[in-house]
């Protein structure tokens, strides 16, 4: 039986205290030993698992022999963010779980040699890409996450003229506003979306389409448009206290952390609120994200507070694992019901009750009910709520015509394409908070629509 090479990883009571990544890569014997392990099965299944389609077998078979240049050639053929996928696509449930050595042993990581290669090709410095004689057609992408940087990637290398359009200042999206740096460095992001514009795709920031330009207005400047917004808006409970001073959204706490770097206040002028006493609430990537993030930024404990057990924990086991590592404390089969505050409207923590599991529901998950008499108190001066988010509305002012969903997300037909010719979107704004691969995925079929579009 091959053995899985580890991830080398800082210590947990060291990374605990720091904004550095946590996962250090492999180096180039452990990147070789590790591709080794491929059987180079007759049929492979792990593209299957793949929504960008990266030619895995091909790109493990050059590493075997060292050849990390062929090797990167071979993942950027369809994957223009390298550094991110490798770092947090959920391989597990994707390229991974169909990898056929997985049927006897573990897997080949194929994210983390996605990783190392595309780490490789940063020491030595990336390659500028060749740009594509112009077609003349003239293609907006709203949006600079991970679906608009797909689309965006593709669209300049079949020719077209690409402007994208970013809201905030920085490009990148949840990538850049939403994963704290110790998952995903933002030097990374900036050198994939500095790749990305040097295809030949122009990008403006501070655009809040929606209010500087409309789709109505862009129809007429642009031969078609991608949407790829994103759920930027956070979702709350509505319970009593979620006004109290010390409540955040996911949302707010990871874009001052992360985008604006409160944790290097004052050195930069965002600040924020360093609880001591900290509540979670949520069980998927983003509350994990959140816990962590206090942590760092000083706690004596965070809690994850969640409706369900363990096993029912929507995040990346790797990512609660790390959690768990690190201190967070897990309060499963809990439930907040109000948020407590004193007489100055500052949180001193939650009433909570527990929960147990009863018959699946709509989703499959056995369905939460409360256990009557189990109301308790946990203290906390900060809660913050990572219950999932919903696409801004903003995006349908000056849309005539584009049709959403009753949860407000835009629908669209197989190929990506609204209800509006010419205008196709992708990733949390059609599907909600969704993976940043699956996101790719859809800007990618939502390129290739558009490029059958235009010609």
């Amino acid at each position: 039986m091959s053995v899985r090479q580890a991830m080398p990883v800082q210590p947990a009571d060291v990374r605990a205290h720091n904004f550095k990544e946590v996962a250090l890569g492999y180096t180039q014997e452990q990147a070789v030993a590790e591709a080794e392990r491929c059987i180079e099965c007759k049929k492979p299944q792990c593209v299957k698992g793949c929504p960008v389609n990266i030619d895995i077998p091909a790109f493990i078979k050059s590493m075997k022999t060292s050849d990390f240049d062929d090797a990167i050639d071979k993942i950027k053929e369809t994957n223009s963010l390298p550094a991110v996928c490798g770092r947090v696509c959920p391989q597990e449930t994707q390229c991974e779980m169909y990898c056929i050595l997985g049927k006897k042993e573990e897997p080949v990581a194929i994210g983390r040699l996605e990783r190392f290669c595309a780490d490789y090709e940063r020491e030595k410095g990336v390659k500028a890409p060749q740009r594509t004689t112009s077609t003349g057609k003239r293609v907006a992408v709203v949006g600079s996450g991970p679906a608009g940087l797909a689309a965006a990637s593709d669209l300049a290398k079949a020719g077209h003229e690409v402007t994208m359009f970013e809201a905030l200042h920085s490009a990148g999206g949840v990538l850049i506003y939403g994963i704290p740096e110790f998952r995903l460095p933002k030097d990374i992001v900036a050198e994939e979306v500095d790749y990305i514009t040097q295809l030949g795709v122009e990008l403006k920031s501070g655009y809040v389409i929606g209010k500087i330009k409309t789709i109505d207005d862009m129809k007429n400047e642009f031969d078609a448009i991608f949407l790829g917004t994103g759920a930027g808006l956070p979702n709350f409970m509505g319970i009593d206290g979620e006004n109290l001073n010390g409540v955040y959204s996911a949302n707010e706490f990871l874009t001052r952390v992360n985008l604006m770097k409160a944790y290097q206040f004052p050195e930069y002028d965002t600040p924020i609120k360093r609880g001591k006493r900290v509540i979670v609430v949520g069980g998927g990537n983003v509350a994990m994200d959140a816990a962590r993030c206090a942590l760092r930024l000083g706690a004596d404990e965070v809690s994850i507070v969640y409706r369900r057990s363990d096993e029912e924990l929507p995040a990346r086991r790797e990512e609660i694992e790390h959690a768990k590592e690190e201190g967070i404390v897990f309060r499963l089969l809990t439930n907040p019901v109000k948020i407590l505050g004193d007489e100055n409207l500052m949180v001193t923590g939650a009433e909570c009750v527990k929960m147990e599991l009863g018959e699946p529901d709509d989703s499959g998950r056995r369905r939460p009910q409360v256990i009557e008499g189990s109301e308790h108190v946990v203290d906390a001066d900060i809660v913050i709520m990572a219950i999932g988010t919903s696409p801004n509305p903003l995006i349908f002012e000056g849309a005539t015509g584009l049709e959403k969903s009753k949860w407000g997300t835009i629908i669209v037909d197989e190929a990506g394409m609204t209800s509006i010719d010419g205008v196709c979107a992708g990733g949390d704004v059609v599907t909600g908070a969704a993976t940043v691969i699956s996101a790719m995925g859809a800007g990618k079929l939502a390129a290739h629509t558009i490029n059958e579009y235009l010609l």
